[in-house]
């Protein structure tokens, strides 16, 4: 059976736009949503971040809640015919992550169906694993289209680093970029989703490639171990072998890198690894440069902004690299192209 999926379309919510068109287009031209926050930095500075213009001040749960289904909505206004069929998969932040704003999954899943007015007969599966979560939800969607589960699902990735507790823990561990650390993340917020079909849809984006490893030497890890980007070596030539594909054959790299300097280095590594014949300079989009560290969202963000350059004739239809990885060592790779 095949283990190919296509992208048909694209829902999102950002710091940069509060719909897919007009993200790309800002992320396209290289903007940026910073801003102060109203939470305090080292020095009484006022810290910067990237958090989405809602219409209404919601905070917490209620929040998350409706940026996701602003996301879900915009991503099946496109294909009407999914309603009611396609299954839901929420990405969310880890578990073990201080402050996570949606501490109860199902709730938040219950919370999100009762503003979209969406049903399914197909139970919503949570995958809670931060920055990646959404490279583990396609493994599981591409799953469950091959044994015709379901005819669509939707991949939605909602989070928000701007919470006091989230704020308050990465400002101790020196982890926030701050007039007196360079080497930090500025705290960001998104929602995004994508609606997965089985192949053969026209003007997609096709998933042929994906890669799922763990890195020993994580950021911060309790060994110390140097970083040799062992996961993410292993995450892309398990991408590029599916695929069928070298790493030379890319045309261009999206990543969310996220601000701090392991995870270019850990990139870099990555490269070196496993290009191993001459190409040209592949350009590589980094989301945090928009947007901040948007945690779950980013994969779903990354994939819907790959479907619109396809589509809008930005970027080449050769096979295009995404990447994302986590602070505990999970790391994700594939590899789509237009179909």
């Amino acid at each position: 059976m095949t283990l190919e999926l296509d992208i048909v379309s694209t829902g999102m919510v950002t710091a940069v736009g509060l719909d897919a068109p007009s993200a790309c287009a800002a992320m396209r031209a290289r903007l940026d949503g910073f801003q102060e926050t109203r939470f305090l930095g080292p020095g009484g500075d006022w810290l910067v971040g990237a958090p989405v213009p809602l219409p209404r001040n919601f905070i917490g749960e209620k929040r998350l809640a409706h940026m996701a289904a602003a996301a879900i909505l915009e991503a099946i206004d496109d294909f009407p015919e999914a309603r009611g069929r396609a299954a839901l998969i929420l990405c969310l932040a880890g578990e073990d992550r201080p402050g996570r704003p949606a501490p109860d999954a199902q709730r938040l899943a219950a919370r999100i169906a009762g503003i979209t007015g969406l049903t399914s007969p197909h139970r919503t599966r949570i995958v809670a694993h931060g920055r990646p979560s959404g490279m583990a939800a396609l493994d599981q969607a591409r799953r469950m289209l091959a044994d015709r589960t379901c005819d669509y699902v939707m991949i939605c990735g909602v989070d928000s680093y701007l919470t006091t507790l989230t704020i308050a823990h990465y400002l101790a561990e020196r982890r926030l970029l701050t007039p007196d650390n360079p080497n930090g993340f500025i705290p960001g917020e998104a929602a995004a989703a994508i609606l997965c079909a089985r192949p053969g849809s026209r003007g997609a984006l096709r998933l042929i490639g994906l890669g799922l490893a763990r890195e020993p030497a994580y950021i911060y890890n309790n060994a110390d171990l140097p970083l040799r980007a062992d996961g993410m070596t292993n995450a892309y030539k398990a991408a590029f072998a599916e695929a069928g594909c070298r790493h030379s054959d890319i045309t261009i790299k999206i990543g969310d890198l996220p601000g701090e300097s392991f995870w270019f280095k850990q990139t870099a590594l990555a490269m070196q690894r496993t290009q191993r014949e001459p190409s040209d300079v592949q350009p590589i989009w980094a989301i945090a440069a928009s947007l901040g560290n948007i945690g779950a969202a980013v994969t779903p963000l990354m994939l819907g902004w790959a479907l619109t350059a396809v589509r809008k004739d930005y970027v080449a239809r050769r096979p295009v690299l995404i990447e994302a990885s986590a602070d505990s060592g999970a790391c994700g790779a594939l590899v789509a192209m237009a179909s």
